[in-house]
């Protein structure tokens, strides 16, 4: 052990030049991260107030949606569910494209750096107007 100190070090964040495929690496596990602790438990809330009763379900329609708990898809009124539910669909989105974009990396293909850079624009401009679109489509 006594040429250990002459190691070299491992590079960190501040030696690398943030580019797209770094961004939508770690856009992929806060999505992930996103899904698994806010929506795990909103879906969660949701069954459960399902098979708790019209009581419990209107408790959950109050937080969330707007109306009675048979028009919750015509619109969002809670600052709390626009948040929650726009950022849930965004994290779905951009965490469904980074996986296929893993995908075809796990295939051996896309490893060039403008291809990788073209696929990683592709995943965060594409969860943003998918999340958009889904959105427009809801609301009308």
């Amino acid at each position: 052990m006594a040429g250990a100190k002459n190691r070299p070090l491992a590079p960190h964040l501040s030696v690398w030049k943030p580019g797209p495929a770094m961004i939508v690496s770690i856009l992929h596990r806060i999505s992930g991260d996103g899904l698994a602790l806010l929506g795990l438990p909103l879906l969660l809330w949701w069954l459960a107030a399902l098979a708790s009763g019209p009581e419990a379900y209107a408790t959950l329609v109050s937080w969330v949606w707007a109306g009675d708990p048979a028009s919750t898809a015509k619109a969002v009124t809670s600052v709390l569910g626009k948040i929650a539910l726009v950022g849930l669909t965004w994290a779905f989105f951009e965490h469904l494209l980074s996986g296929l974009r893993h995908f075809v990396l796990d295939i051996g293909a896309g490893y060039e750096l403008r291809i990788n850079a073209i696929w990683s624009w592709i995943v965060m401009i594409g969860s943003i107007l998918l999340t958009a679109a889904f959105w427009a489509a809801v609301l009308n």
